[in-house]
């Protein structure tokens, strides 16, 4: 597990574009982190380096979010409200052409991959957060590796 500090939602912004990089269609990232700890900024830095064009907001009250404007399609999910009991379909989502990205994936453990990249965003102050990455699978260890040695990252 490795923890990089931003200093600024610009900077966390730029941590998460910089991730971005590195993912391919069928990633699955989980976010997780308290009510403004930066997790939407962290998935607005993801969509930028997608190259996604469209607004991205969080799907609170939508629970899926899907955009299809950059180099892979983005499926940002939001499961704050939804229970590990609750079967939606979400998991579908795992299996496309796309990045998935859920936020408050704590919610619904049964249905995550057994391959995902888990990052916890957490609030110090106004301006700075503290971002842990932690990988669960050969793919997830594979983007952990790359981002914790890339140059466009302080440490």
């Amino acid at each position: 597990m490795h923890q990089w500090v931003t200093h600024s939602p610009e900077e966390t912004m730029a941590f998460s574009e910089c991730l971005a990089s590195y993912l391919q269609p069928g990633d699955v990232l989980t976010l997780s982190g308290d009510l403004g700890a930066g997790k939407t900024i962290f998935s607005k830095g993801i969509a930028k380096g997608l190259g996604i064009t469209e607004m991205v907001n969080s799907p609170t009250f939508t629970i899926v979010k899907e955009y299809h404007s950059g180099r892979i399609a983005l499926y940002h999910m939001d499961v704050y409200r939804i229970s590990d009991e609750e079967d939606i379909g979400l998991e579908d989502y795992f299996e496309q052409d796309g990045v998935t990205v859920i936020e408050w994936a704590e919610n619904i453990p049964s249905w995550l991959p057994k391959d995902v990249l888990s990052i916890a965003v957490k609030r110090v102050n106004e301006q700075e957060r503290i971002i842990t990455c932690a990988a669960g699978g050969t793919r997830s260890e594979r983007i952990y590796e790359e981002i914790s040695k890339d140059e466009r990252i302080s440490h």
